[in-house]
């Protein structure tokens, strides 16, 4: 989500720009006593002055206008996964990096054939959650390896580590 804040501030800063740039001109020329540069004032005013809420063009353009601002909002209080994952004492690990090395961690150990790691945050902590598949007797090894891992790091344990077994498919 990170590139998609920069876009969009990216997008509205180029716009906000170019309107001070016009309006700066806009207000030069007029100072000039020249004709404003690219907008016919008395056109604009007749136009805006003979438009009313119950036309279907300005309902329309409200309601995209009021559309995009609450999806904009919703798309800023929405919880993303984090990049960084707080390792404590001011320093932070990636978190892809981090599932990668506790993936291989997990799965160095013996009758496990696939693992899956995501870092899920609760609240201000951040908890690792393992997804196996294997011997259900390889529960608390996984754990172990996870915790060793995590403990080679320098992580401080922030809450449990969640294994979950699946069921091997069928192929």
């Amino acid at each position: 989500m990170r590139t998609a804040n920069r876009l969009a501030t990216l997008l509205l800063a180029v716009v906000l720009l170019v309107g001070g740039v016009l309006l700066a001109v806009a207000a030069l020329l007029s100072a000039a006593g020249r004709p404003a540069l690219f907008v016919d004032l008395a056109g604009w005013a007749a136009t805006l002055g003979g438009t009313r809420w119950n036309e279907p063009a300005v309902r329309a353009a409200a309601i995209a206008l009021l559309l995009l601002g609450l999806c904009l909002l919703a798309a800023e209080l929405r919880r993303w996964t984090p990049v960084r994952v707080d390792a404590g004492a001011g320093w932070h690990l990636h978190r892809r990096c981090l599932e990668r090395r506790l993936t291989v961690a997990a799965g160095s150990v013996p009758g496990v054939r696939r693992v899956r790691v995501r870092i899920r945050r609760h609240g201000a902590e951040w908890r690792p959650r393992v997804a196996v598949v294997g011997d259900p007797a390889t529960r608390d090894e996984v754990e172990f390896a996870v915790s060793q891992e995590l403990h080679r790091l320098a992580v401080p344990r922030s809450g449990r580590i969640e294994v979950r077994l699946l069921p091997r498919r069928a192929a």
